[in-house]
């Protein structure tokens, strides 16, 4: 295969890749043999952005708070449903609860939180300073997406307040 058609092979995997379309990757055997090199791997990992997946969440503003809403609705979330199915929709598949959402991924330190990082927090009734209870994605400028009680799905400043102290960890899925 010519360099240039190479290219512009990678560049439409790329971009099905970013869009979602991925059905459309492996459709002939140059751009199988093409779709296994780790430069693509790479690509494809990389296509998903924290940002997109912040801004797809943030069609649920309002969306009220449900303690063990099911995974399979979008008319109530609690906060590990809410990210499990915003994740689900780039391809990321999360754990059901927070506290097992915690254990995948990588430890990130909250001074090096990207957009899209998971952030878990001890909070609420079942709270105890160590036990994560409650997840959030890091949606950039010390702002946190998330569900909980009256406000349902909203934005909340994670260095104020009960997020700043009942915070624990982040991990990076992304």
């Amino acid at each position: 295969m010519k360099k240039k058609q190479l290219i512009q092979k990678l560049v439409t995997v790329g971009f099905c890749a970013s869009i979602g379309l991925t059905t459309m990757i492996a459709t002939g055997a140059d751009v199988t043999e093409a779709a296994s090199s780790d430069s693509i791997a790479t690509a494809k990992v990389s296509a998903v952005s924290g940002q997109q997946v912040v801004n797809y969440g943030k069609n649920f503003m309002g969306v009220p708070y449900k303690f063990g809403a099911s995974t399979s609705t979008t008319k109530v979330f609690d906060c590990s449903s809410f990210t499990k199915y915003i994740f689900k929709k780039y391809g990321v598949t999360l754990p059901r609860t927070s506290a097992a959402q915690s254990k995948v991924g990588v430890a990130v330190s909250k001074a090096n939180l990207q957009t899209g990082d998971l952030v878990f927090f001890s909070s609420g009734s079942r709270a105890n300073g160590k036990n994560v209870t409650h997840v959030a994605v890091y949606a950039g400028n010390g702002k946190i997406l998330h569900t909980y009680g009256s406000p349902g799905v909203t934005i909340s400043n994670l260095n104020s307040g009960n997020w700043k102290k009942t915070y624990l960890k982040a991990r990076r899925v992304l």
